[in-house]
């Protein structure tokens, strides 16, 4: 799943003082203009000195007192799962990694969560990869879509290191590939496997496979000549 806006409308529009009064304006003689100008120069000095900057405060005032303010819509939350509940008590889950589904660090327990449209169901739907808590390796990954108000897995992969994601409304799984002797850190390579729903199952569309290098990083540096 996962923009918010909310700013500002436009500010009251300004009145018009050309147009309030101006027979009366023109009705003023150059003497009476005069005396009104030096009453109000007079009147800032009384003030400190600050009239001209008392003005600007108050003009900001009026602008933003007036602004329509416009309130951001939530976004619609997923409803949330018991993620571990949901994998513990699928018949469809091995054994082995029911076991390895134990906490880490008091109630942490080693399972990323995804939520989106998979499978065009009435909700979105669930993707779970559990992981090791030692090295986070992917030892399952399993889709689950609504169906008559329950969660029913429609998808797993439980042949580690793997790795489930949604990527613009696809599955993708990712698998590292490792030869004799790579650590767990360091693997070979990787599988990347798309699939989409056809309205049953998912079905593979494609995949790619990378290889990594090992000599980036491994390279000895001379000793210094003295």
């Amino acid at each position: 799943m996962r923009g918010l806006t909310g700013g500002w409308g436009p500010g009251p529009a300004r009145e018009n003082r050309g147009s309030r009064g101006r027979g009366g304006v023109q009705a003023v003689s150059t003497a009476g203009a005069g005396f009104a100008a030096l009453t109000l120069v007079l009147a800032g000095c009384g003030a400190g000195g600050t009239g001209a900057r008392d003005e600007g405060p108050a003009r900001a005032e009026a602008v933003t007192g007036g602004a329509a303010t416009q309130a951001a819509s939530p976004s619609p939350v997923p409803e949330r799962v018991d993620a571990v509940q949901l994998v513990k008590s699928d018949p469809r889950v091995s054994a082995e990694v029911k076991r390895e589904l134990q906490p880490c660090v008091a109630d942490e327990y080693p399972v990323d969560v995804s939520y989106g449209e998979l499978t065009g169901g009435p909700a979105e739907d669930v993707v779970v990869n559990v992981l090791t808590c030692g090295d986070a390796v992917g030892v399952g990954s399993y889709v689950y879509r609504e169906e008559d108000g329950r969660y029913q897995n429609v998808f797993k992969a439980e042949e580690p290191p793997v790795y489930a994601e949604i990527d613009r409304g696809d599955l993708v799984v990712t698998k590292q590939v490792y030869d004799r002797g790579d650590a767990v850190s360091s693997p070979s390579g990787e599988s990347v496997i798309t699939y989409r729903w056809s309205g049953e199952l998912f079905a593979e569309e494609y995949r790619t496979h990378n290889d990594y290098s090992n000599a980036a990083g491994n390279a000895q540096t001379a000793a210094p000549e003295n």
